[in-house]
């Protein structure tokens, strides 16, 4: 190969590498929301002839965003039988009262954020663990007139799984409306024998986005990590238990957890149905919902809550603004129970804000974790917080699943998300606002007899870590947002 030829392609190389970096890096200036995210990849593209551009076309670029708003609402959505519409959320101006003073700055962030209403004169109970949140929704079932409609990120085979689809299958029997979402990575923790033995019974089951051969379909992402249980649009149940043997504390399974889940019944149960019918229309077609009708009684009778739905589809971070917002607006004290702790550097700030303002900040943690990486990761980043005076505290086994948010002891925040990346960008979850003070007063009463039985944290515990297990942790941490 001659002197010419070399020089000519490598003055071709050159060139089409010149035009493929400025273009990939134009596209991560223009759309990277953190500017040393942009920077890094701008550098990559730069730095690596050819190689830079072809990594941020397929590692760079944001499409879960594109793709779950793509689906949700334009190309892939499934085929609506009656209609071309696809479903929209509840929104507008509703008829409220002014919100008592201690839930006015909690109420007017979420209003800003969600435009969805306020619903009163509800009633919730909290259940710990399998063994109290299982009988009444069995019971529920039982009692059914006229919908069931569960979903659910894990539905396991087992005595408790059985026992769902017999009582679920008994339902259909007797004419009521059964219906049964169950997410499609979810399912493979059973091979989808949960799924055949719903079809057996005659119960109409779907699956979120479940990967697929061909046409090829794998994504570990957009995932519905929602948990719901609705029955005659009158009662309702939510949390995080899925439906699983491992969320009952007897017996010697290794993946034992700890979980509180929540009843509810009144109004805001209607919204709740309504979500679960969107994630139908789009699992299965149909005809999309009718949105509720507002609520047109006082909403502040007690009890008073909002539904919030969050995921990649949303236009807003719904759940990570409202979170942040209610931390700024705490006065006296904030505390989380989360099973995932990988905050943004947002959340992060404003919890020491919050701390530094002399707000009492707590956060409860399963020290032992079912996802040892999490675990890992989590550490190297609690020392931001640590110094700032918030208190952290480990919690003993069995593995502790509990998504809980308390700020003042008047606002409340319970749901199926945790305090991660993942469910706070890639995953569709439920949640639901509560502005009712003794209702919240109550579950921070729980949430700190919890971590009096808790192992505090200190910064000597993190500085007494070896060499190999700091880099361990540090090495996870740098690959938080995806975990």
């Amino acid at each position: 190969m001659d002197i010419d030829s070399v020089l000519f392609r490598l003055t071709l190389t050159a060139i089409v590498h010149s035009v493929l970096a400025v273009l990939a890096s134009l596209h991560a200036m223009m759309n990277k929301r953190d500017p040393r995210s942009a920077i890094g990849w701008i550098a990559v593209c730069i730095l690596f002839p050819l190689a830079g551009p072809v990594l941020y076309f397929f590692f760079g670029i944001n499409r879960v965003r594109l793709r779950a708003r793509n689906l949700r609402f334009g190309r892939g959505l499934p085929t609506v039988r009656g209609s071309e519409r696809p479903p929209t959320s509840f929104s507008g101006t509703f008829p409220l009262s002014d919100p008592p003073a201690p839930f006015s700055d909690f109420y007017l962030v979420s209003e800003n954020v969600t435009r969805r209403p306020v619903s009163g004169a509800n009633f919730l109970k909290m259940f710990e663990g399998g063994e109290e949140a299982y009988p009444p929704m069995l019971e529920a079932i039982a009692r059914a007139r006229e919908s069931v409609y569960l979903s659910t990120y894990i539905f396991r085979m087992g005595e408790t799984g059985g026992r769902f689809i017999r009582e679920l299958g008994k339902a259909r029997q007797r004419g009521v409306d059964v219906r049964v979402i169950i997410d499609g990575l979810g399912g493979l923790y059973s091979l989808y024998k949960t799924s055949a033995a719903l079809r057996r019974a005659k119960i109409p089951v779907a699956h979120f986005l479940p990967p697929r051969i061909w046409p090829p379909t794998f994504s570990i992402n957009l995932r519905n990590h929602r948990k719901i249980l609705s029955v005659d649009g009158e009662k309702a149940f939510l949390g995080g238990m899925n439906i699983a043997d491992n969320h009952l504390s007897a017996g010697e399974d290794s993946r034992r957890m700890r979980d509180v889940h929540f009843g509810v019944e009144g109004s805001v149960v209607r919204h709740l149905e309504h979500v679960f019918l969107e994630d139908w229309h789009f699992t299965s077609g149909g005809t999309p919902p009718q949105a509720p009708e507002p609520f047109t009684a006082d909403p502040w009778e007690p009890v008073s809550c909002r539904t919030i739905t969050d995921g990649p589809d949303e236009n807003l971070d719904k759940l990570h603004d409202i979170v942040v917002g209610a931390i700024s607006a705490a006065r006296k004290s904030v505390i989380f129970m989360t099973p995932y702790f990988l905050p943004p550097l947002e959340m992060i700030s404003a919890l020491n804000s919050a701390a530094l303002r002399g707000v009492e900040v707590i956060i409860i943690l399963p020290g032992k974790n079912n996802l040892p990486y999490v675990h890992w990761a989590t550490r190297n980043l609690l020392w931001e917080l640590l110094i700032r005076e918030v208190k952290v505290y480990y919690q003993p086994p069995p593995f502790v699943h509990s998504k809980l948010f308390v700020a003042d002891d008047h606002y409340s925040l319970i749901g199926s998300a945790n305090m991660d990346p993942r469910s706070l960008r890639l995953n569709f979850e439920i949640g639901m606002e509560i502005f009712d003070s003794d209702f919240s007063s109550d579950l921070a009463d729980y949430c700190r007899e919890a971590a009096n039985r808790s192992r505090m944290v200190t910064l000597d515990d993190l500085d007494a870590r070896s060499l190999p297990a700091q880099m361990r942790d540090a090495f996870f941490w740098l690959f938080s947002p995806y975990l």
